[in-house]
């Protein structure tokens, strides 16, 4: 089973039994080492000879305070026994079990436990009792069946403890893999109905701050994918619009030609000519956008004088502005600042953006082209007196056949194909400038661009 939840499961499972199991045989293993080592001690001080010294020394004073100088003379070095910190010390205790000799004085006066008891070496005279002498020492030794008893118990309550320890270890580590993968699922989930063209899915931002910064990034390519498959309908719909309108009058027109409804006269081929040049137009627009935005435009880059270009850009405009009493002015604050660019497409974007602003220029009014120059480069402004954009419309004057008043009749009558912003913004992207616009609506609208300055001319502004 080839999933993330379920490797992750066995992953924890494997390392609780194998934490599990690796505890409780050390444990098993130390306490066994440490019982048969007190067993052992204990034999071995039973054949040491001391219990006899003490119960001579017992039956001499008739108790037990003689006692302190057989211990002390009792080497704790003896073979069998051990020695030094590690060792436990003797305890020697009364009939009753108290302690009346510890070798550490720790435990003088105090009642031996049953379990002490029980374990002790017990010393008698004539089968009467007389007192209790407790000792560890190493060694291993053959248990008794309540030791091995003991031992066996031991063992199984480690045993059960690993096992449930392996159990909860189990439990534990399905519920954290599973809520590990399910964020990851819903992500897949999401993505394949995304894939099916539902546009509106989402996945929660949760979880841990990997899974969160996951599902952030989904989201965001989300919205970005939705926005682009609008994009592209609307643009399909325009383009089918913008199309639709000249290839309707080229087959009336001919269509009528051919019903003798118009005669085949010049006048009637030059309007069909006409719109032939519109088709043209709108295919040659729309495949410079293409190219601009697929990057794959190609610039002959060159210093050149930009205030000497758009002076001939804008004399081009000189007679169409005069029929419309228009005045067009430029400016400038460099006698020639020069620019990186390539001269043709840098002049087709100031085409646009001056015809753009002689279509919304009412007669009398003007339009003024401002050039500055500083270190960074160059910012030309076309400042035209026409009717503003209103605020809603200003972010998107530069989408493809975006229109604020929805007026296919005021564009066409205009001149505009609707996507001249559009190219004049990819173009000024393409030679790394940027463009925008600031407009109030009533008061004209100010349309402007950066260039960067062409390394001489840098280096002289410096």
């Amino acid at each position: 089973m080839n999933r993330l939840w379920f490797r992750l499961t066995l992953a924890f499972i494997f390392v609780a039994l194998i934490s599990a199991t690796v505890v409780a045989v050390l444990a098993t293993l130390s306490a066994d080492n440490q019982f048969r080592e007190y067993v052992a001690r204990r034999d071995v001080l039973a054949q040491s000879g001391l219990l006899t010294d003490l119960a001579a020394a017992y039956q001499r004073t008739g108790d037990w305070s003689g006692a302190g100088v057989v211990l002390a003379a009792f080497s704790p070095n003896t073979p069998g026994l051990g020695g030094g910190r590690g060792r436990p010390p003797l305890l020697l205790a009364d009939a009753a079990g108290v302690v009346v000799y510890d070798e550490r004085n720790q435990r003088v006066g105090t009642t031996l436990t049953s379990d002490e008891r029980s374990s002790a070496l017990p010393m008698a005279l004539a089968n009467v009792p007389i007192g209790y002498v407790l000792l560890g020492a190493q060694g291993r030794g053959t248990l008794a069946p309540s030791e091995q008893n003991f031992l066996d118990q031991l063992r199984s309550t480690l045993i059960l403890a690993a096992g449930i320890a392996a159990t909860v270890g189990m439990i534990s580590g399905w519920l954290i893999s599973r809520a590990l993968a399910a964020p990851l699922s819903k992500l897949s989930s999401a993505a394949r109905a995304f894939a099916a063209h539902q546009w509106d899915q989402r996945v929660a931002v949760n979880g841990t701050q990997e899974m969160a910064e996951v599902a952030m990034a989904f989201n965001h390519m989300a919205d970005s994918l939705q926005q682009a498959e609008a994009l592209r309908r609307n643009l399909m719909a325009d383009v089918a619009h913008e199309l639709r309108t000249p290839l309707t009058v080229l087959q009336g027109n001919l269509r009528a030609m051919l019903d003798g409804v118009y005669p085949l006269a010049r006048a009637e081929i030059a309007a069909l000519y006409d719109e032939t040049r519109l088709l043209h137009r709108l295919v040659d627009d729309l495949r410079e956008l293409a190219l601009a935005e697929a990057k794959q435009l190609k610039l002959n880059r060159r210093p050149i004088e930009l205030v000497a270009l758009i002076q001939s850009t804008a004399a081009n405009f000189e007679a169409a502005a005069e029929m419309q009493h228009i005045t067009i002015e430029v400016k400038s604050n460099a006698p020639g600042p020069s620019v990186d660019a390539d001269a043709d497409r840098v002049g087709q974007a100031l085409r646009n953006l001056i015809g753009n602003a002689l279509r919304h220029t009412a007669p009398g009014g003007s339009i003024t082209i401002t050039v500055q120059s500083n270190q960074a480069g160059v910012t030309v402004q076309v400042q035209d007196t026409g009717a503003g954009i209103a605020a809603d419309d200003v972010p998107h004057v530069f989408d493809r056949f975006y229109r604020g008043d929805q007026s296919h009749a005021r564009r066409a009558a205009r001149g505009g194909s609707g996507l001249g912003l559009a190219i004049a913004k990819s173009l000024i992207e393409a030679h790394g400038g940027q463009i925008g616009v600031a407009s109030t609506l009533g008061q004209g609208s100010c349309f402007w661009f950066t260039l960067p300055g062409a390394p001489e001319y840098l280096h002289t502004a410096r």
